[in-house]
């Protein structure tokens, strides 16, 4: 009997999946394959055994692995988004990324399956366009929120500044397992937001209200 034959028997059988359910359950498989051994391993067969399901729900549901790469990527960046609070919508400085190092912890093969894609666009030019379109997303999200925490809002070379230093803290994490050094960078970089104005009832018991309180006195 072959290893994979062993391993379907130690499956049991094959389960039965709705559409909806089956197609993110495969997009998981995707992202957990490519996270343990790089893009190179990721199969219709890998996917299937990973998910215990037919290869042929894999092709059902994908018809081809770069649509797979493609929607797992964008899976991946959906999941982020929600997660690491990059666009909480409140404009408040303390909630901007407070879910950052969190996510991290609890979905690293999420964050691991993009930076395997974005050194595999290295070696195969074809991806880059669907990765650059996915990564607008981070980017975008990132300028809204800024905007909405900044007096003067965010262009862009300055978004791409704030979310490079996420993305690497990011990395840091997953290579260096620090959660508590991302979280006092992320504090950091909260401090230097206020700095600039953001959201200044936030940081009204700081530095402001120093400056407040120094006002009220008269001179004389």
């Amino acid at each position: 009997m072959t290893d994979t034959a062993d391993a379907a028997k130690r499956r049991g059988p094959q389960k039965r999946l709705q559409y909806g359910e089956g197609r993110e359950a495969l997009l998981n498989a995707a992202v957990r394959v490519v996270a343990r051994g790089g893009l190179r391993k990721l199969t219709y067969r890998a996917v299937a055994e990973e998910a215990g399901v037919t290869h042929g729900l894999v092709v059902h549901h994908f018809g081809s692995r770069d649509a797979l790469i493609e929607e797992a990527l964008s899976h991946t960046i959906r999941t982020s988004l929600t997660t690491s609070a990059l666009e909480p919508g409140t404009g408040k400085v303390t909630d901007f990324t407070s879910g950052l190092s969190d996510m991290v912890t609890t979905v690293p093969d999420a964050q691991m399956f993009q930076y395997e894609l974005l050194l595999e666009a290295r070696r195969r030019p074809e991806l880059l366009p669907q990765i650059r379109a996915l990564y607008e997303e981070y980017f975008e999200a990132t300028r809204r929120e800024l905007a909405r925490m900044l007096p003067d809002g965010a262009n862009r070379a300055l978004s791409r500044l704030i979310f490079a230093a996420l993305d690497g803290l990011v990395m840091h994490q997953l290579v260096l397992d620090e959660p508590e050094v991302t979280d006092a960078a992320l504090e950091e970089m909260r401090n230097l937001l206020r700095l600039l104005g953001a959201d200044g009832a936030d940081g009204a018991d700081g530095a402001d209200g120093v400056d407040s309180a120094e006002a009220s006195v008269p001179v004389e």
